[in-house]
């Protein structure tokens, strides 16, 4: 028996040729940034529990990290510095050295890699004595006494040869401020992707066991957003946007997809999105457990961050992503 349909969406899904035809969202490997977690030394990779398959690694290690994933098709990147505690005070003073670590890095990618994309992290988190992304008195984050901070902080990784300066910390303002303390030293190329909406998420553990930056006290929610708001992103948007961002960012990504789409539809910026360890690692442990097929689940997260209308994605699975996309291209 047959019914007299006049509609029969199945038709353009009857064949992978015809799938193809009318695929609305498309995943390359150049809308990835790769996050690299890196050291001081040589010749050292050290295993992130939590994150299976993603270590820190040293100078030596990272350069073959880069080569390998622009030779995939990869090539956009991240920094994020694992600093020893010696290192570490309530002023994030190392972060402004134009001698620590993470700059040499950053120099040496740009040295062999001019081009690669390099990103930033600007926070004063992974250089503090406190654990916090701004500066502490009397148990509070102080706003305005963090800001100069941040824009030096930005100035020196500009000169070091990073193409955008990535400002993680949620303070009031430090779009602003950055913008024009980097203009005023020349850097007037030199971008900025916000985390314009990042959420206090229960998704970071990870992360904070990749940087040991967790907090010494209290937490973060009178900075980092609350997840319950989705009309504040929009709040944070429009002033990122007034004050120079050049893209805005979003983190997490898979419990914020719609937080996403309300960013694509509003502002006329590139968006971004992070793809946070938290996220990785349920998926890894999922998979390990072989509870998913992780080669058909990884891409599909990806494809729906980008779907919600994320052009850009940060996120630890770039390098697998890229190698399953050339085995599907050839």
């Amino acid at each position: 028996m047959a019914y007299d349909l006049p509609q029969r969406p199945r038709r353009n899904r009857s064949s992978a040729a015809v799938r193809g035809l009318v695929r609305e969202t498309h995943l390359t490997p150049g809308h990835l940034i790769y996050p690299l977690f890196v050291l001081d030394g040589a010749s050292r990779r050290e295993p992130i529990t939590s994150m299976p398959g993603i270590d820190r690694v040293t100078e030596d290690h990272a350069l073959r990290e880069v080569e390998e994933a622009m030779n995939l098709g990869v090539s956009s990147f991240v920094l994020f510095p694992a600093v020893d505690d010696a290192l570490k005070d309530a002023s994030a003073t190392y972060g402004l050295s134009r001698d620590n670590f993470y700059l040499r890095l950053a120099r040496a990618i740009k040295d062999r890699f001019p081009e690669a994309w390099l990103m930033s992290d600007v926070a004063m988190d992974p250089y503090s004595s406190d654990g916090h992304d701004g500066v502490v008195k009397e148990g509070q984050i102080v706003n305005d006494l963090t800001l100069p901070i941040l824009a030096d902080m930005a100035v020196v990784q500009a000169e070091a040869g990073f193409d955008s300066i990535g400002p993680s910390d949620m303070m009031d303002g430090r779009v602003a401020v950055i913008r024009e303390a980097l203009d005023a030293a020349g850097h007037t190329d030199t971008a900025i992707l916000s985390y314009t909406a990042k959420y206090a998420s229960a998704y970071y553990g990870p992360f904070r066991d990749a940087l040991e930056s967790a907090p010494k006290h209290g937490d973060k929610k009178t900075y980092q957003m609350d997840p319950a708001n989705r009309r504040e992103a929009l709040r944070e948007a429009e002033l990122d946007m007034a004050e120079g961002a050049d893209m805005l960012m979003v983190k997490p990504a898979l419990c914020y997809l719609d937080v996403i789409l309300a960013l694509k539809e509003f502002s006329d910026r590139p968006i971004a999105a992070y793809n946070v360890s938290g996220e990785y690692a349920m998926l890894k442990a999922a998979a390990e457990k072989g509870w998913i097929d992780y080669d058909k689940a990884m891409p599909e997260m990806l494809l729906s961050i980008h779907r919600a209308g994320a052009d850009v994605i940060l996120t630890y699975f770039a390098k697998e992503y890229a190698q399953l996309y050339r085995s599907w291209h050839g």
